[in-house]
């Protein structure tokens, strides 16, 4: 029997949790950029995204772009590591990262039926769940009801915010039965032995992430697997005994060229953890190429995927 235990009470501390979060946000909604953390909103989505939109149209790509799109794969990965407790071996997390779900039409029902009959323990959702990043949130909710009915897994779904979300999102997920970690960690037991799973807010666009208190009560030997948006506090987070580090955010590009690969990485980290299975020190890490779009609802050469991970002892 897997039992999964979330450090404090999330329904009566959500808010105060969020309270940093939302004091960056309202300074954004009165246009102080400067409150953002490193994030080229401004260029990225009234410049970068406007221009790209119109030639992609112009050169009659932009079709073929959004039928990539909405073709996501399913891709199993085995992970190894010499101190995996052994009730642990074989344990398989599904990992949505980057759903942007309301970019596309039909996107959710696409994803819904692969995620149906995937045979997992754990699900974690590591944020950016809606497409623009700003706006109203309502438009996700119901592509995300519609993912979360047919995910089968003993454990409720975790999940974390990203830099395209609001405090909101955070809310009405809790309400549709993810548990929401905003830098504190749940302890998923099997019998006498336990795994720990970390979630931060985003370091992005906020900069709200506190790895050093979403650790405290975890216990220092304990097996972490850590649920952050971006892989950019790879380097804290091996300093800190992290053992598994799960993220997206980069899309793996989402637009990549023949021979040269992606054009924008968007994240300060080096290339090789922009994607896939990555190790940094003793810590792996693994960066989801993402379910959905960002920017401009396409992908070339890219395909989305839903990540299964599977925990193995070495």
């Amino acid at each position: 029997m897997t039992k999964l235990t979330v450090g404090s009470d999330v329904t009566r501390d959500l808010e105060s949790r969020l309270s940093r979060r939302r004091t960056i946000e309202a300074a954004i909604h009165r246009h102080k950029w400067k409150d953002a953390h490193r994030d080229s909103f401004i260029f990225r989505d009234h410049i970068a995204g406007p221009v790209l939109n119109t030639f992609l149209k112009a050169t009659r790509l932009y079709s073929r772009g959004v039928r990539n799109a909405l073709r996501p794969i399913v891709r199993y990965v085995r992970l190894e590591f010499e101190d995996l407790p052994p009730s642990f071996d074989g344990f398989r997390i599904l990992h949505l990262a980057d759903l942007h779900i309301d970019a596309l039409d039909g996107l959710a029902e696409v994803v819904a039926d692969l995620v149906a009959p995937l045979d997992v323990d754990l699900c974690v959702m590591t944020g950016d769940y809606r497409f623009k990043a700003q706006g109203q949130c309502d438009g996700i909710y119901p592509g995300l009801r519609t993912i979360l009915s047919t995910i089968r897994t003993e454990q409720s779904v975790l999940g974390i915010l990203g830099n395209h979300d609001e405090s909101e999102i955070a809310i009405e997920l809790e309400n549709l039965g993810v548990r929401m970690l905003i830098n504190e960690a749940a302890e998923i037991s099997r019998g006498d032995e336990s795994l720990h799973v970390i979630g931060v807010d985003d370091p992005h666009r906020y900069g709200c992430d506190d790895l050093e208190g979403a650790l405290e009560g975890v216990p220092e030997d304990g097996f972490k697997v850590l649920l952050a948006h971006t892989p950019e506090i790879f380097e804290k987070a091996a300093r800190s005994g992290i053992h598994l580090y799960l993220c997206g955010h980069t899309h793996a590009g989402q637009i990549r060229l023949p021979v040269i690969g992606e054009v924008f990485q968007n994240a300060d980290c080096p290339r090789a953890y922009a994607q896939g299975e990555w190790r940094h020190d003793r810590m792996l890490g693994h960066t989801s190429a993402g379910v959905g779009c960002s920017v401009v609802p396409v992908r070339y050469n890219c395909p989305p995927e839903i990540p299964v991970i599977e925990l193995a002892r070495k």
